[in-house]
């Protein structure tokens, strides 16, 4: 299943990302692709206010991986630069973890990626406006599709 939105503003990619998260549960991974700036972060700050998390959301680009607190845990990872840095984390820990992780650039890491997911592919069609994909993997995402 694929459902295709337009947003013109961060703050209408902020509230999509909402909607998605307040439909997301324990375990769920949402993969999230497009070019830099173009809107992963955002959508994420989105995801987040919708689990619950009071927190402000930015990019963990050095760090590779955020944690909040929300309904459930939030892991937020980027791991654009993973290649480059000594990893003494268990990518493994957060993706099969008790809590939604949110993985940008998740192709550094399809070896290890559920068979079940949402992935969500952004594009930057202008300065404001995003186009946003989301691709239901599983039974489940396609229930979240579904209600969103």
């Amino acid at each position: 299943m694929l459902k295709c939105y337009t947003t013109s503003s961060a703050e209408e990619t902020i509230e999509l990302g909402k909607k998605i998260g307040a439909l997301l549960s324990i375990s769920d991974v949402i993969l999230l692709t497009g070019d830099l700036s173009a809107g992963k972060t955002t959508l994420t700050k989105g995801i987040g206010l919708g689990l619950g998390v009071n927190k402000i959301i930015n990019s963990p680009t050095f760090t590779i991986v955020k944690e909040y607190k929300g309904k459930c845990p939030l892991y937020h990872l980027d791991l654009y630069r993973l290649d480059g840095l000594n990893n003494d984390f268990d990518l493994e820990e957060y993706i099969e973890g008790d809590g939604v992780c949110v993985i940008e650039w998740p192709y550094q890491v399809e070896e290890i990626l559920p068979k079940e997911y949402l992935e969500i592919n952004l594009k930057r069609l202008s300065e404001f406006e995003r186009s946003i994909e989301l691709k239901a993997n599983g039974r489940h995402y396609e229930e979240v599709l579904k209600e969103l």
